[in-house]
């Protein structure tokens, strides 16, 4: 190897490490929506040179995390209700079809490691006992590898690539909120459902599943106080109009149902 192509190998190793580590500050909200980014703080803060942060910029803005303003710099990118709303009807339609294609063509490999996600997901605290009311890091990591093993056999590079991008633009609003857990609804038993879907081959029920599972999430974080609802006068989104009946009862229901049968709840 060349001294030129070491050097050209390290550079993009650095540009890749001030990428990454400053995406997962973003998908955790370590720095705020809306806050201005400054270059020369940056490149103390990674150790890395100005080229670098400049690259890992632009590879962010490009994923909608970041904003570009001329003359002005970057900007964490901001957040709002209505972009929520859009976020979940378009992450909807993405999902839904990444999940049909991944049914059809899904083998044994595919199931295996989709039960192997959610078996680590179902068994990861979603809040660390010492912070509960922070969301643990690990959960984080076991629901976003449980998402992605739903459609892993999807064989479209093009609709995974969006739909990680997606699944990352809204990941910032989970982040932003308390625990979900929170909320009267039973998450294992959602994404459950999901998987047994998934795994019976059943894509119209997986789909609508998957669309009823984001936006249960999103009305949660909706009624958060940082994220008001519009006003009252205003028309509802086409992605808020309830599925009759709940494909998913809540918390309570799923307990009351599994006292009857003397079983836990799953």
């Amino acid at each position: 190897m060349t001294r030129s192509t070491a050097a050209a190998n390290s550079g993009s190793s650095l540009t890749q490490d001030a990428y990454e580590r400053l995406r997962a500050d973003l998908l955790a909200c370590r720095l705020r929506p809306g806050t201005r980014l400054k270059i020369a703080e940056l490149c103390t803060a990674l150790s890395v040179s100005l080229s670098a942060v400049r690259e890992a910029l632009a590879r962010l803005t490009s994923e909608g995390l970041v904003v570009a303003e001329p003359q002005r710099g970057f900007r964490v990118a901001p957040i709002s209700a209505a972009e929520l709303r859009d976020l979940t009807e378009v992450r909807g339609e993405i999902e839904g079809m990444c999940l049909e294609r991944a049914i059809a063509a899904g083998d044994l490999g595919w199931e295996s490691d989709l039960l192997a996600a959610f078996h680590r997901l179902s068994r990861t605290p979603e809040r660390p006992p010492e912070d509960p009311q922070r969301l643990s890091e690990a959960w984080s990591a076991a629901h976003g590898a449980y998402h992605k093993a739903l459609v892993a056999a999807c064989g479209s590079p093009c609709l995974l690539r969006l739909r990680s991008i997606l699944y990352a633009q809204t990941e910032r609003y989970r982040r932003l909120s308390v625990p979900l857990a929170e909320a009267d609804r039973d998450l294992n038993g959602e994404h459950q459902e999901i998987m047994h879907a998934a795994l019976a081959r059943d894509a119209a029920r997986a789909r609508a599943l998957m669309k009823q599972h984001l936006e249960l999430t999103t009305r949660v974080l909706l009624k958060q106080s940082w994220l008001l609802e519009p006003s009252a006068g205003s028309k509802p989104h086409p992605a808020y109009q309830p599925i009759d009946p709940p494909l998913y009862p809540s918390r309570n229901e799923r307990r009351l149902a599994c006292d009857e049968q003397g079983a836990g709840v799953v």
